[in-house]
């Protein structure tokens, strides 16, 4: 039984005192090491920009078919003797590019070609460890925050089907009378490129920020922005793709003539293979056309979105906006210089990397219309 208590005792004197309670209830068990996660990310991410670059390089320099065989653990060992050299070689003999149009090689040509496609798979091998060894790690250090296990297993799942479309698109180059690479099978691979990149930088977006944050900086969501740079983030994509049509069948230098083609709108001749439908990938005066509208389209949706991106109450979601036009004006202009200069290496590689980083903005300038960050009233974040 309690003991008798004073009447002059204070209430709720003697008695165990409650805890106080914590902020940052919305973070508790997410923890994880957010920080630490991110700066894997950021490594992640710039190995694909630099992978993207390489692939564009070695499609440039006509090298992508000069391994002929898909060995993902040992193809990672070139060739050591000069027995070896000529092994490999006497299998890209056997392909129709060399036949074809690479007769006149020797093996020292072959030797310089051979270098860009092993660096181009190499590359991708070291993208593949840095994902898998700190993705293990932190698993294993249980330091990958709540939630966020599915989303770092889907950037692993993604390079393991890159690899595996890598080698479909090399396939396509291997036999018959090609002496290239499936111009949709490059689509393919380069477009996988661009939504694994996608989601590495909305991850890192994302752990930019507390979920307390995110979860209040939601509540303020401008959903009208929002959906006007999801649509001009598919049209980029779209015409990135296009773009990777393009350059499959080197149809950036059928016509070098700005704003007309062959001194008209429309190319001669738009509709020369049969069945029709090849000639949207196969025919490069229509494949161009349809490159040059579909940025003139892409140009005229951008300045909308860049007007109402002007109207946001966030400095931030302003900025962002106008970031990501400056980048689409550019490329326009430099997907022009191109043409006139009938896509040289150095300005068709720039043209490429420009895309990413226009890709990249307007998804910078979409997560933010998702999540803005407020402003005070003198405008500092």
């Amino acid at each position: 039984m309690s003991a008798k208590r004073s009447i002059f005792e204070e209430v709720g004197e003697g008695e165990a005192k409650r805890p106080e309670p914590q902020g940052g209830m919305i973070d508790a068990g997410r923890g994880g090491a957010r920080g630490a996660i991110r700066a894997w990310l950021m490594v992640l991410f710039a190995l694909v920009v630099i992978m993207i670059a390489v692939g564009g390089l070695t499609r440039l320099t006509d090298s992508g078919l000069s391994i002929t065989e898909w060995r993902p653990l040992t193809g990672a060992i070139p060739p050591l003797s000069e027995a070896d050299w000529e092994a490999e070689f006497a299998l890209y003999q056997q392909i129709p590019e060399f036949q074809i149009q690479n007769s006149w090689m020797g093996l020292h040509d072959f030797k310089v070609i051979y270098w860009w496609e092993w660096g181009h798979r190499q590359l991708g091998r070291v993208i593949g460890l840095v994902w898998a060894v700190g993705f293990l790690g932190f698993l294993a250090a249980r330091k990958v925050p709540t939630g966020w296990t599915g989303r770092l297993a889907l950037l692993g799942a993604l390079g393991g089907v890159q690899g595996a479309v890598g080698w479909w698109m090399v396939s396509s180059g291997l036999e018959g009378s090609m002496v290239d690479v499936a111009s949709y099978r490059l689509a393919t691979h380069l477009g996988l490129a661009f939504v694994i990149l996608g989601f590495i930088a909305w991850y890192v977006f994302l752990l930019g920020r507390e979920e307390r944050e995110l979860l209040q900086a939601r509540r303020g969501k401008e959903a009208k922005l929002f959906g006007l740079s999801t649509g001009l983030l598919h049209f980029a994509f779209l015409q990135i793709l296009i773009g990777a049509l393009v350059a499959g069948i080197d149809a950036g230098r059928s016509y070098t003539d700005w704003p007309l083609m062959g001194g008209q709108i429309i190319p001669p001749d738009p509709l020369m293979l049969e069945p029709a439908w090849r000639n949207l990938f196969e025919n490069p005066g229509l494949v161009q056309f349809i490159h040059r509208v579909t940025g003139y389209l892409l140009l005229a949706f951008g300045v909308v979105v860049w007007l109402r991106g002007r109207r946001s109450a966030h400095a931030a979601t302003r900025a962002a906006f106008g970031g990501a036009f400056i980048a689409l004006l550019a490329q326009i202009v430099l997907g022009i210089v191109t043409v006139l200069y009938a896509a040289p290496w150095q300005v068709a590689i720039v043209h490429q990397l420009l895309a990413v980083a226009l890709f990249v903005l307007i998804l910078r300038a979409r997560f933010l219309s998702l999540y803005p960050k407020a402003s005070s009233i003198r405008g500092s974040a």
